[in-house]
């Protein structure tokens, strides 16, 4: 792992200076509240006034961050750098109070859990260090805990080491989950980004035919406007070659614009029909014919058990997610993909198979997730991070399909199932 992997540099990570700004007022209002509570309700006595001191400095770095820093969003290094401070504050406090004996011990552990949800795994690992020699400098070293010096409190030595323990254990388990929780949840929020741009440019391309009938509807008028205007403009003219001969290239090149813009009204209406609805062998062969273009692999498609033709709506979420399968298994097959369509009055289903590798063990349970990698060696050369897996998976799952992954006993690949129930898909 190198620097810029464990620091997340290419990555824009930020701690809202809201939050922690809150989070802090909160930790110094329950310093006071406690240390007030012990000293005066309690009557236990300990270094009081410079325990305000160290208070008082918290405020004041607080006040700073919230008035003194105007960005919204702190940088990584920036937010460290504050969490460190809250650290060395709170190990003083304790330092003073009892050390690892004082119950309010097991706060240290908090800069290091927010670090881990909203930093970098290095800002989190070098904040668990700190943590960590600071645990074990106020286990050593530290004031009596309060009423202790009273003989009202005795610990034995063990009861001290089953504390630090305890608070190694939770740092650990609470970052690690904080350190997973956040990048899972990062990696999703960019597939379902990824996800949101590549179905706005499906539904954009097929907006584009749309926009250019309206082009040549809306400039037919003012271009035969243009060619009328122009013809009258010769006759008036008469003899006069020069202007004559310019009038000619005028009215030439409009018509030449209303030819073009008529082909593209054309292509539009019978496209609007084609796009509206389609069977779905038809919508197969047309994806199956664009790969034959660029591959010299055998893809067949197999009809015999489509016994229910219906139309379906042809949206681009179906396109798509079929285009990202059937290319899958014609990029990681040898030299064959069979697909077949499967139909009847309750249940549709496309079966994808190829004569591939196959899906590798220690991924089959995980499709469909983003950002996972097999360790195959037969997959390293063609697989990716499982992006297109899962926007596919995902698309066809908002249009109702039921997707499932195998290995193929056919061919040897892998098979890909996907189902819909007929009433789902039949275009009213």
């Amino acid at each position: 792992m190198n620097f810029s992997t464990l620091f997340r540099t290419k990555e824009n990570l930020n701690l809202d200076k809201n939050t922690l700004t809150f989070l802090r007022y909160i930790a110094i209002f329950g310093q006071f509240l406690a240390i007030n509570i012990v000293f005066f309700y309690l009557g236990l006595p300990f270094p009081i006034k410079l325990s305000y001191i160290i208070i008082f400095i918290g405020l004041i770095t607080n006040l700073y961050l919230q008035f003194g820093i105007k960005i919204n969003q702190l940088k990584d290094f920036y937010a460290a750098i504050f969490l460190v401070f809250d650290l060395i504050q709170l190990s003083i406090l304790l330092y003073l109070t009892g050390g690892i004996f004082n119950p309010f011990c097991f706060l240290l552990i908090i800069p290091a859990i927010v670090s881990s949800t909203f930093l970098s795994m290095g800002t989190t690992i070098i904040l668990g260090v700190i943590t960590s020699l600071l645990l074990l400098t106020i286990s050593f070293f530290h004031l009596p805990l309060p009423g202790e010096e009273m003989n009202l409190l005795h610990f034995p030595n063990f009861y001290k080491t089953g504390i630090v323990i305890s608070i190694f254990i939770g740092l650990i388990f609470l970052s690690y989950f904080g350190i997973r929780f956040a990048g899972e949840t990062k990696k999703r929020s960019e597939a379902l980004n990824k996800l949101q741009e590549v179905i706005s440019k499906e539904y954009e391309l097929e907006s584009l035919g749309g926009q250019a009938a309206a082009a040549a509807h809306s400039l037919g008028t003012p271009l035969a406007t243009i060619s009328v205007v122009a013809k009258e403009l010769k006759k008036e003219i008469g003899s006069d070659k020069e202007i004559s001969k310019d009038i000619d290239l005028l009215i030439s090149q409009t018509k030449r614009c209303s030819e073009i813009l008529k082909q593209i009204s054309k292509k539009q209406i019978k496209e609007d029909v084609f796009l509206s609805s389609i069977k779905f062998e038809d919508l197969l062969e047309e994806i199956i014919n664009s790969f034959k273009e660029t591959s010299s692999k055998e893809i067949d498609l197999d009809l015999e058990e489509d016994n229910n033709k219906i139309n379906i709506e042809r949206t681009p979420e179906i396109i798509y997610g079929l285009r990202n399968f059937i290319g899958n298994a014609i990029k990681f097959s040898k030299s064959k993909v069979i697909i077949y369509l499967k139909s009847d009055s309750q249940k549709i289903e496309i079966k994808i198979n190829d004569d591939g590798p196959g899906i590798p063990d220690d991924v089959i349970d995980k499709i469909g997730e983003p950002y996972i990698k097999s360790k195959s060696t037969e997959l390293n050369l063609n697989s990716g991070l499982g992006l297109g897996t899962f926007l596919g998976k995902t698309l066809l799952e908002r249009q109702g399909a039921k997707l499932s992954f195998k290995k193929n006993n056919g061919l040897g690949g892998a098979l890909i199932i996907i189902n819909w129930e007929t009433k789902k898909l039949i275009n009213f």
